[in-house]
């Protein structure tokens, strides 16, 4: 399903195991045998399209398209020839070189964010009003348990589908917002979902991401330093997206404002952790990142 401003939809995205399916009903998942036959082919559909070789891929030795299972006099001078690159017709040109895939996206699975407000154990809930954009907070922000709650907010900045996306990012927002000092201690704990997130590949978790860890450095003393023994979790991906610009020539950026521009937002990230990192954040980040200059003007 292909929207008309060219994204691709959630459905779709689902259909090929990019983002996790979802219950079947509120009351979670039906079983086999009282399963809806359109619900039964939807799931076998998805499934058989996530099984599907890629295009251009050679079949696998002793799959039932492959040569192996297609002849048994194939001799070990065939399969050497296969493994070094070439074609199975030694009269044809070599088999073109796979692509490595670095910046292909990833499959995102169900996070524990998606898991706890449907069992109803997060104090948030979406508040309809006028206002739009908030979320409304059954207890008070500031005396809830960061530990427990902030990394799970994270988790749920891998989300992509309302309101669990929504509710994710805005609550991340207002508990680093009234964090304080509570922020510090916990900064371990938010590794694992920042590194998660961006090792999806997702231009869009990625941007998301990276504009919560601007926050979070900026939302308390020493958390930049903190963030300073991770950046091997968490800089490889800018690593391989840093260069990543809009070129538009002489054009205008309309969505300018979304700081959508992956390769800016990056620059922006680095620049931000070296002058709240301390003295050993450049030399860190140069490590990760080579072609990174430093932003600080002697």
């Amino acid at each position: 399903m292909i929207k008309k401003d060219g994204k691709v939809g959630y459905k779709y995205e689902k259909s090929q195991g990019l983002l996790p399916q979802g219950d079947h009903s509120i009351f979670g998942d039906f079983p086999t045998d009282y399963m809806p036959h359109t619900l039964k082919h939807k799931l076998a559909m998805s499934k058989k399209a996530r099984s599907l070789p890629r295009i251009g891929s050679a079949p696998a030795l002793g799959s039932p398209g492959s040569k192996m299972s297609m002849s048994s006099s194939m001799s070990s001078s065939d399969g050497f020839r296969k493994s070094a690159g070439f074609s199975w017709n030694p009269h044809l040109p070599p088999d073109s070189p796979p692509r490595a895939g670095a910046l292909l996206r990833r499959p995102v699975a169900s996070t524990q964010f998606r898991t706890f407000y449907d069992r109803g154990d997060l104090p948030i809930s979406v508040l309809h009003g006028s206002v739009g954009g908030r979320i409304a907070w059954k207890v008070d922000v500031k005396t809830l348990d960061y530990a427990h709650y902030l990394p799970i907010f994270f988790d749920g900045l891998r989300e992509k589908e309302d309101p669990y996306r929504f509710l994710a990012v805005t609550g991340a927002y207002d508990l680093m917002e009234n964090g304080g000092s509570k922020l510090l201690p916990v900064v371990p704990q938010l590794v694992i979902p920042i590194k998660t997130a961006l090792n999806t590949r997702d231009p869009e978790l990625v941007c998301t991401m990276l504009k919560v860890l601007q926050k979070l450095v900026l939302s308390g003393d020493m958390i930049g330093e903190a963030l300073v023994p991770y950046y091997r979790q968490i800089l490889p991906i800018c690593n391989l997206f840093k260069g990543h610009n809009l070129n538009l020539g002489d054009g205008i950026d309309y969505a300018q404002r979304k700081r959508l521009n992956l390769g800016q937002l990056i620059d922006e990230t680095l620049g931000i952790f070296e002058m709240n990192g301390g003295e050993d954040a450049f030399i860190n980040i140069k490590y990760m990142i080579p072609v990174y200059e430093s932003c600080i003007k002697a």
